[in-house]
Parts: C-alpha cells; sequence; structure tokens
C-alpha cells in the first residue's frame, strides 16, 4: 500500500492578475493528515477546485491580501457553505488581512452585518507563527502596494514557502530559508526599469529561491500576456541550482 505524503501541494490556479485560458488566479492546497488548507482563493479557483476536493471539503483558508485575483472565490464559496441543500456547513476559519471582513462583503454586495461572517470566522493576520489544523503556519509581510503576507507552510519536517505578490523583498528570503519548495512569483519579463515593490521577474525569483537556499522552485502567478517559456528563461539566469519549473494548474507535489 502507497504510503500517504506527509505535506501534499496541490496548484489549483497559478494565473497572476487575471485568471488565463488555462488556469484560474492564485489558489494552492495543501493537505495532511487529511486536513485541507487553502493559500488564496483567487476569481475562477472554485470551479478548477472541485477537480480536487468536494465543495464542503475545505477545513481553512489563508489569504495573503485582498487582491480580486487572490481572494474573490471566498464570494462564491459563502454561497456554498451557506445555501447547500443540506443547510448551512459549520464556520470556517479564515486568516487574512484585517480589512477582509468588510471589503469582501462589500464585493459580495452585502452590508457589513452579518457580511460573510455566517460562513467564515475571520482572523486578522499579523507576522508571527500559528497553528492551523496539523500546520504551523509562518507570515511575513511582502513588498507589495497593499497590506500583503507570504506564508511559510510546515509539516512533518517539511516546509512549503509561498511568496504571495511581492517586489524584491528580504523578508521572502528570511520566510523561505530552506524550505522544501519555495512558490514564488515572477510577473514580470527581466528588463529595464520594472516597478520597484510590486512584482517580481523571473530572474529575481531565482535570485531569492537561491539565498533562500530552498530546495524546489515553482514559478508562478504568471501573467498570461507573457510567454511561461520567456519566465523560465528569465529565471534560469537567477543563479538557482535546484529543481525549477513553472507551476502549472493541477500539478502535485507529494513532500514525503
Amino acid at each position: 500500500m502507497k504510503q500517504e505524503a506527509a505535506l501534499k501541494l496541490t496548484i489549483v490556479g497559478c494565473s497572476g492578475s487575471f485568471p488565463g485560458p488555462d488556469s484560474p488566479s492564485s489558489c494552492y492546497l495543501l493537505e495532511a493528515e487529511g486536513y485541507r488548507m487553502l493559500l488564496d482563493f483567487g476569481n475562477g479557483a472554485l470551479g478548477a477546485l472541485q477537480r480536487h476536493i468536494g465543495l464542503y471539503d475545505v477545513d481553512a483558508i489563508c489569504l495573503s491580501h485582498l487582491h480580486a485575483d487572490h481572494c474573490l472565490d471566498l464570494c462564491p464559496y459563502h454561497v456554498v457553505r451557506t445555501y447547500s441543500p443540506d443547510g448551512p456547513r459549520p464556520r470556517i476559519p479564515v486568516h487574512a488581512p484585517a480589512d477582509a471582513p468588510r471589503r469582501l462583503a462589500a464585493a459580495y454586495g452585502m452590508p457589513d452585518e452579518p457580511g460573510l461572517d455566517t460562513a467564515f470566522d475571520f482572523a486578522a493576520l499579523t507576522p508571527g507563527t500559528f497553528e492551523v489544523g496539523p500546520f504551523e503556519v509562518t507570515t511575513a509581510r511582502m513588498n507589495h502596494p497593499v497590506e500583503t503576507f507570504g506564508f511559510r507552510v510546515s509539516y512533518g519536517g517539511r516546509s512549503v514557502a509561498y511568496s504571495a505578490d511581492t517586489g524584491e523583498s528580504a523578508e521572502l528570503v528570511k520566510l523561505a530559508a530552506d524550505a522544501d519548495l519555495l512558490l514564488c512569483e515572477a510577473s514580470f519579463l527581466d528588463r529595464p526599469g520594472l516597478p520597484e515593490a510590486l512584482h517580481l521577474s523571473g530572474r529575481q525569483a531565482a535570485e531569492h529561491a537561491a539565498r533562500a537556499g530552498a530546495g524546489t522552485l515553482v514559478l508562478t502567478h504568471l501573467v498570461p500576456w507573457y510567454d511561461p517559456a520567456d519566465i523560465l528563461r528569465d529565471a534560469s539566469r537567477g543563479g538557482f541550482g535546484g529543481r525549477m519549473e513553472l507551476a502549472r494548474s493541477g500539478a502535485v507535489y507529494d513532500l514525503g
């Protein structure tokens, strides 16, 4: 009998800024001990998520920030959990920036009260470490125009780090130090004059992974108007010596 992986990562969505033809926006599923947690829940992700788990199988959600491509499908998921044919489902924890309840209620078109709190138990993120189910979750602020958190999720001696959206960031290097796998955004082609404190190029993502000593680098938040092969080519110039590949919706990583 095949032994279940200690920590399993499934890429539900990896498209940056808006859904692409082959992927919804950012959403990553982490599983251990039968517990299922989402990192981000961007637009389009709820549909693709059903290819991997049941509608009611999510145990917790962590939202890095409140741009639509990272959080908007929490609104239709409120419908799923509130209006089930079998009645409302139990509330689940949502760890998110402090303004999430108000912002997401507005996106849904609901008043602030009761907002989405009938389906979700919101907890405001701050930098630090906390437990979610069997996972140890560490957060740090990233370099992005709005309040944004990167995540490191650890279980069974294995760890996955996630950059969320960020420009160049020493905090990301610390967060991803010696991680088994780094999900790092690579939104820009490597050109002169890139805006600061917004996103990374493939080369910059690889440089962060190299400084962190990560084992595997998965380039994600791939914006559909760029050719992913160009992003990967840029990353090859970043000095990272480990395994490196492009994120793909449906890809599974078993970190045994």
